[in-house]
């Protein structure tokens, strides 16, 4: 009788992944940094159009704005414009709003390379500089419970160096690259943080000449990713004590350059590192308004149990 029911307990026990619930080195995905030459523009783009919310806090003025999209950001400080090379992939809990908010700018829009085109679980839009975004329904098999938020930057790489990018994020920043291919091509998909990714796309299409934007990032081993990069050379600015950049990512065993962006690497002991941000609800406005709902649901509710 023991046995039997020993057997019957051992049998209802769930079965876990607990691969899951890794996080890698990468604990945090803070921001893209492309520069802007008008502000009002970028305002009326993102959030007028995006419906994103400027920070209340930090960068308030004229040379510079931070835009808030879940826990992660755009920051457009002033200057010639910059284009990533590739795409930012964005969550948001109503295409239908944003479609609706996409036409009310176009207007103010016109003349630039703002263009958007929706489909039924996704809107892709071009910024009025040339800057591509792809904005989709929340999903959770894709996504997981995020329903506002940065889940994925992509960038453009050369045919052949998905894999040795893979390696150089697995092997400098310790971060655990999943390398493979998809109808899009071959990839690299690095994790960062709880719900991000950094996606290197192949493509035959010759890439523009980098323009200096970048990325950071935050690392828990803040000194062992260091001292690698210092080793082979590639840190570009000891920023301070909390922080430096690197943007060359080498093929390890011959040290050629495969892709090139900015990273600014943070610590866990940055004072900004995990900072809460605040996202407004953009269907809130002064004629339709009712307490209490101004703040954006960015994450899914608790699942029933």
């Amino acid at each position: 009788m023991n046995a039997t029911r020993s057997s019957r307990t051992a049998a209802a026990e769930p079965v876990y992944d607990r691969t899951s619930e890794d996080v890698g080195n990468l604990v945090e995905f803070g921001h893209v940094n492309i520069r802007v030459p008008d502000q009002q523009r970028a305002v009326i783009f993102y959030v007028m159009g995006l419906g994103l919310t400027r920070d209340p806090y930090l960068m308030v003025g004229v040379d510079n704005a931070w835009i808030n999209v879940g826990r992660c950001q755009f920051h457009l400080p002033v200057g010639k414009a910059q284009v990533l090379r590739g795409v930012v992939g964005l969550v948001m809990p109503d295409l239908q709003a944003l479609r609706a908010r996409l036409i009310a700018v176009t207007s103010r829009l016109m003349g630039t390379a703002f263009t958007f085109t929706p489909s039924a679980r996704q809107i892709d839009i071009t910024c009025p500089w040339g800057n591509r975004m792809c904005v989709h329904a929340p999903d959770p098999l894709r996504f997981g419970r995020m329903m506002l938020g940065m889940p994925y930057v992509e960038i453009d790489c050369a045919p052949g160096t998905a894999q040795r990018i893979g390696r150089f994020y697995t092997e400098i920043l310790a971060a655990p690259a999943q390398c493979g291919e998809d109808v899009g091509g071959a990839f690299a998909s690095i994790p960062v943080g709880l719900s991000e990714r950094l996606v290197f796309r192949e493509t035959a299409q010759e890439p523009r000449p980098y323009d200096g934007h970048h990325i950071q990032v935050a690392v828990a081993d803040f000194s062992g990713v260091h001292r690698r990069l210092l080793e082979r050379g590639l840190i570009t600015e000891e920023s301070n004590q909390s922080q430096y950049r690197f943007q060359d990512i080498t093929d390890l065993d011959t040290g050629l350059v495969l892709a090139t962006i900015e990273h600014e690497v943070r610590s866990m002991r940055h004072p900004m590192y995990a900072r809460a941000l605040v996202n407004r609800n953009p269907d809130i406005t002064n004629d339709h308004y009712a307490a209490g709902h101004q703040a954006a649901i960015w994450h899914m509710p608790p699942e029933a149990r």
